[in-house]
């Protein structure tokens, strides 16, 4: 046999440039005890080069295609049909079609095969092209086979592939395509074996789809399957469907929708036992890949055959925990309202600033809570704290105890580390302890820029790994935490208190507007004061519509210019340690990338009239003041109101006074993150000067310890980068849960809740008031283009958002809780609220009315007008 055509049984999963994705797996496959592979041989890619060469037109063709733009669908249509054109016409070279006809004659001429196409970038881990290309059933005759082989070769070049491949970065010209050619299988039943469970995640839990007939009527979604899933060799549930359709098999070739008999329609297309068997030969093959397998399997004669195996890409990963017991783990992110997958550097830096190491998994990071839900009396403590931030996660971490002898033995008392925030605080009520705070870790900052403004090499990264221990002294602080603390403990009372003796909802969003020292709140309304600056110069405004980074030293030639632009960098002074997903110390701030503001400070521009910010500021203190003042009057006349009133002026007063610093501890950590940063990134300059990294971001996909040995030996494992950048880019496409376990299940909590209107979607209350307006759905802050009573409706919302506050109603997020930054900020500046709505971003589209219910916690999308 040339080059041009290899069997099954000599190819493995190395192969993939000369094969293939799926006819590397199919090799694989067969090579693994007691798995049957239907015969058959691989067309190689050195077939498709060969043809290439034989149609000098179709890279011209190529290179058009490759110059064109994702969106550009009619452009796309027409140069690839054209590329599909030229192959299919194109004659198979002699000895191609020799290679391929010997190995037919010796499986046999007049067997019925499947061809199916198998492309170098496809099915591979980090980039699943599942259906990219085609798959031609029941092919007889060696002349049917070559054409479906250029069919085949064809097939790379579909819109949809070619509009993948651009908006991917895969470059057409490095994509081949080999085919696998195989015996063609008729069975009784086929279907979808996944080696763990697709909708929950849960690695110990297959789950089998079968149906009657060949399996493309299920893969094509043309009938319903019989769907069982299976836990430790055990049948846990079974749905058997009326199964209408089947696909069959014609004699001439091709295939056919066949009714099934009334009386088959509902009987399983397997026993009990088939399934367990499937399952048991989907476990060898999990094992033999090392890790879960969507699985295509069909029924005939005597046993199963395998057509197709290939890694499930949508699952998250589990977090290493080093035992074989059991584990829950808890999403870091939710709590940070930051649920995207950070680089390697961003998660060792994390890892360097909390007190206890967390683990990690799909680029994100999980607290262990596993003793702390052993024990009966942690438990319980940090249920209430965890909970009560966050009802989704609290309703799951339940599901996961209410679960026989899933959770370990409870540790002895005392056992397990206090949970931050059960206790009450004993802080006393006093303004000077916040700007003694406040005071304290400024003069931090600043000794921090004096003192690493010498050191460089290795010595630099020495400085910076030991610093921690000052960032980590200063930002667990003991009456830190207690201030932090005493202002949500007080919040808490508020509420629960004044439900309870006036029947007044969440009493403390008014009376915490406009609290001072809210750094993040003053940093949405310092952007105000930037905008006022800006307005009466229209050639500045005209400019800045189209500005890019380096806009600033073009600002002075402008009239108004030079104004404009001290007040920009007097406010990067400020919060440019600032941008979105900021807890990842890779990630660009605002000082960086200055443009990242000029939708914001536009917005303002448009929206708003001079001193908006000093009257806003002063508008909430006037409310919160009369908010106050009405509520002392009301308990004063309750039977021992003069007690209740006394009581609820201390607690207002110890709100107002702990509420804003709830936002310095971030904003401190962010300030020391971003001297780091910038100090790290000119090491990596001098590297990559050096010729030692390729460019300055390599050093974000190594760990700070990593780094620190690459600038001591000048030399970086280019592989290890490589392979962390694939790897952080498979990540981006995960979602990570709120709760998780060790089986990899993906625990989803429910709110519970009946009293609602029909129709309305559910999430927590977390600031006041009602509100209806227009929808903006906004992933990206950069294209935020928001008007007045616009609702903001996003995924989530870090520090960094708040400046976008002031130029809206209402807010809407997928992901948050009572006191995360969201929260505390819509509530200071009056906005009603709406968090952990989930898919919030999908089921409310940009542009429909909506009315958000900040106070009972839900949102109504409003029939169109």
């Amino acid at each position: 046999m040339g080059s041009h055509v290899l069997g099954l049984q000599e190819i493995d999963r190395s192969q993939v440039g000369v094969v293939g994705g799926k006819g590397a797996q199919l090799g694989e496959l067969a090579r693994i005890g007691g798995i049957r592979v239907p015969a058959g041989f691989c067309v190689t890619t050195d077939a498709f080069r060969r043809v290439l060469q034989d149609v000098p037109a179709v890279e011209e063709l190529l290179d058009r295609l490759s110059r064109l733009r994702p969106d550009d669908r009619e452009e796309i249509d027409k140069g690839s049909a054209e590329v599909r054109q030229a192959l299919e016409a194109a004659p198979i070279p002699d000895d191609v079609a020799a290679a391929i006809t010997g190995e037919l004659t010796r499986l046999g001429d007049q067997v019925a095969y499947a061809v199916r196409s198998s492309a170098t970038a496809e099915d591979l881990p980090t980039a699943s092209f599942a259906g990219q290309q085609d798959t031609y059933l029941n092919v007889v005759g060696a002349a049917s086979v070559l054409r479906h082989v250029s069919r085949c070769w064809a097939s790379l070049f579909t819109e949809r592939a070619v509009t993948y491949r651009l908006r991917n970065g895969f470059d057409h010209h490095r994509v081949h395509m080999a085919v696998v050619v195989q015996q063609m299988v008729f069975p009784q039943a086929a279907g979808v074996l996944f080696t763990a469970d697709p909708i929950t995640s849960n690695r110990r839990v297959a789950c089998v789809e079968a149906g009657f007939g060949l399996g493309e009527a299920l893969v094509s979604g043309l009938v319903n399957a019989d769907v069982y899933r299976v836990r430790d060799g055990e049948i846990v549930s079974r749905a058997v469907a009326a199964k209408d359709l089947a696909i069959e098999a014609l004699p001439g070739g091709g295939t056919r929708e066949q009714e099934v008999e009334p009386d088959r329609r509902e009987q399983p297309a397997l026993t009990d036992e088939q399934v367990l068997e499937l399952v048991r030969l989907g476990r060898r093959i999990e094992a033999h890949f090392g890790r879960p397998q969507d699985i295509e399997w069909c029924l005939a004669g005597d046993g199963f055959q395998v057509v197709q195996s290939r890694p499930i890409t949508t699952l998250f990963p589990v977090p290493e925990t080093g035992d074989d017991g059991n584990h829950v783990f808890v999403s870091v992110g939710h709590q940070q309202m930051m649920t995207d997958a950070m680089k390697p550097l961003g998660l060792s830096v994390w890892q360097l600033t909390t007190p206890r190491r967390m683990a990690e998994a799909g680029g994100r990071l999980f607290v262990d809570v596993t003793a702390i839900l052993a024990t009966p009396s942690s438990r319980a403590a940090f249920l209430g704290v965890a909970g009560g931030s966050d009802p989704l996660t609290g309703d799951a971490l339940r599901t996961v105890m209410d679960r026989e002898g899933f959770l370990p033995p409870p540790l002895e008392e005392g056992a397990v580390p206090p949970i931050p925030g059960a206790a009450p605080t004993t802080i006393e009520t006093d303004p000077d302890v916040v700007t003694e705070l406040i005071g304290q870790a400024e003069a931090s900052v600043a000794a921090l820029k004096r003192d690493i403004a010498s050191k460089s090499g290795a010595e630099l990264v020495d400085f910076v790994l030991g610093d921690f221990q000052e960032l980590r002294r200063v930002l667990f602080d003991a009456r830190s935490s207690q201030a932090v603390m005493a202002g949500m403990q007080a919040t808490r009372w508020l509420n629960d208190n004044l439900l309870d003796w006036l029947g007044e909802k969440n009493a403390a969003d008014t009376l915490t507007l406009s609290a001072p020292h809210n750094v993040t709140s003053e940093m949405g309304l310092a952007l105000l004061d930037v905008a006022d600056v800006i307005r009466p110069h229209r050639e500045v405004v005209a400019f800045l519509q189209d500005a890019q980074d380096d806009f600033l030293d073009e600002l002075d030639g402008l009239p108004g210019g030079a104004a404009a632009r001290d007040a920009i960098v007097a406010y990067l002074d400020r919060y440019g340690m600032r941008c979105v997903g900021e807890i990842d110390i890779t990630r660009p701030r605002w000082s960086e990338r200055p443009a990242a503001l000029l939708p914001m400070i536009l917005t303002n521009v448009r929206n708003f009239e001079a001193g908006a910010g000093a009257r806003r500021f002063e508008q909430g203190r006037e409310e919160a003041r009369a908010k106050e003042q009405e509520l002392l009057e009301r308990l004063r006349a309750l039977p021992d109101g003069e007690a209740k009133a006394a009581e609820t002026k201390r607690m207002i007063d110890r709100v107002r006074t702990f509420i804003g610093y709830r936002e310095y501890p971030k904003y401190f950590m962010i300030s020391r993150y971003f001297v780091y940063k910038q100090a790290l990134l000119a090491e990596a300059a001098r590297l990559v000067r050096a010729g030692v990294l390729s460019t300055e971001e390599d050093m974000f996909f190594l760990t700070l310890q990593e780094f620190h040995d690459v600038v001591r030996t000048n030399e970086v494992d280019d592989e290890l980068v490589r392979r962390r950048r694939e790897e952080f880019r498979s990540y981006e496409a995960l979602t990570p849960p709120r709760v998780l376990t060790s089986d990899g299940e993906a625990v989803a909590g429910a709110y519970n809740r009946e009293d609602l209107p029909e129709g309305a979607l559910v999430g927590l209350a977390v600031s006041s008031g009602t509100v209806e307006g227009r929808a903006r759905v906004v992933l990206d802050m950069a294209d935020a283009d928001l008007e007045p009573g616009d609702i903001l409706v996003t995924a989530h919302t870090d520090p960094s958002w708040s400046p976008l506050f002031v130029a809206i109603s209402g807010l809407v997020t997928e992901v948050g809780g009572l006191m995360t930054h969201g929260a505390v900020v819509a509530r200071e500046y009056g906005l009603p609220a709406v968090v952990g709505l989930e898919n919030a971003t999908r089921l409310i589209q940009d542009g429909q009315r909506i009315r958000v219910n900040g106070t009972d916690g839900y949102v109504e999308v409003l029939p169109a007008t």
